[in-house]
């Protein structure tokens, strides 16, 4: 048994405390019933077989994806408009998808072609089609009607690559444009991931377009192992970075889904050019592999909790404030909604 003698500590009062806010919160997506008119990925190509049909969720509704006979990958509403039935259960029919409840089907354009009992089609009875690509394994949706940009390809050719795609198990709490930012975050490489600059911050390099932006970095990675990547972000959603790593190439890009409002899920590609040697690109891409899941490891606490309201920044967020102004005026819209709802 211990004893102790009571005492009280002295009260601390708190000294200048800030009177106002320095920043304002980032526009969330679904703030106000829009979203950002990006590239989202959906699904992985190997999860689409030929004559088959997924659910997905997407923004703040669903939607189905669904492969052909002729092998394209389409998406759409996923709610009938004959009644509303969920076309999740229904059946892929050559490259029409359809109803499970009265059986009509909708074609590759999303116009019902029949109905089961022989009526007339509705000329109103279509579902809404999304502009839909598959690059490198994965299968990407534009929120929109007509995309702003291309999904980029790596400067190494696609003959000459091999790739591998995942997709992660877990949701992380936030927007997409939220890990997007870290990119243009420059302290955020050299403080979280440790990568030391050989070269001055190269805010005064960057190559921006109306979409997105791209730089060069030179550095020394963890473990000390010399990069020199091009590294960049198209819209809010899409990353992507290639160069030597030590003594190979490696090209990455990584898709930020929008499952859930307030919610992503990360896709990713790591990409090794193709030397001819399975055993040595076996053990490059568990490197590579390795490598991105600390990387992801590094971040992942830190994007699930974060509040992000830039306010106090330094010269060393010169390219992070730039791409923070890029996000506040990037076009929103929601034109989906009445359908995917």
């Amino acid at each position: 048994m211990t004893q102790a003698t009571a005492t009280r500590s002295t009260i601390e009062l708190p000294q200048n405390n800030p009177t106002e806010r320095l920043g304002e919160l980032m526009p969330a997506e679904g703030e106000n019933g829009v979203f950002a008119e990006s590239w989202y990925p959906v699904c992985l190509s190997s999860e689409l077989k030929k004559g088959e049909l997924r659910s997905e969720t997407f923004l703040d509704g669903k939607i189905i994806v669904f492969r052909g006979e002729d092998g394209v990958a389409r998406a759409m509403s996923a709610y009938c408009p004959h009644l509303g039935a969920d076309l999740g259960v229904g059946a892929v029919v050559g490259n029409n998808v359809q109803c499970a409840f009265h059986r009509w089907e909708f074609d590759g354009d999303g116009v019902c072609a029949k109905t089961g009992i022989g009526d007339p089609a509705p000329k109103r009875a279509r579902l809404f089609k999304f502009p839909t690509q598959e690059v490198y394994g994965v299968v990407w949706v534009f929120n929109g009607e007509k995309p702003h940009w291309e999904i980029p390809s790596f400067e190494v050719p696609d003959d000459k690559i091999v790739y591998r795609t995942y997709r992660f198990p877990d949701y992380f709490n936030c927007d997409p444009w939220v890990f997007a930012a870290n990119t243009p975050d420059m302290q955020h490489f050299k403080v979280v991931h440790k990568t030391e600059f050989a070269t001055e911050d190269p805010h005064a390099g960057v190559d921006w377009d109306d979409w997105g932006f791209r730089y060069k970095v030179i550095a020394a990675h963890q473990q000390g192992i010399p990069i020199e990547w091009t590294v960049g972000i198209r819209g809010t959603t899409l990353f992507w970075q290639e160069g030597p790593y030590g003594d190979f190439w490696l090209g990455g890009m990584v898709g930020f889904g929008l499952p859930v409002v307030g919610k992503h899920e990360a896709f990713a590609i790591l990409a090794l050019e193709d030397v001819g040697d399975s055993k040595l690109i076996d053990e490059r891409f568990d490197i590579v592999e390795a490598l991105m899941h600390r990387t992801v490891g590094e971040d992942k606490d830190i994007l699930n909790t974060i509040h992000y309201r830039p306010g106090a920044l330094t010269k060393g967020d010169t390219t992070l404030s730039r791409y923070l102004d890029f996000l506040r005026s990037y076009p929103r819209s929601h034109i989906s909604g009445p359908f995917i709802k």
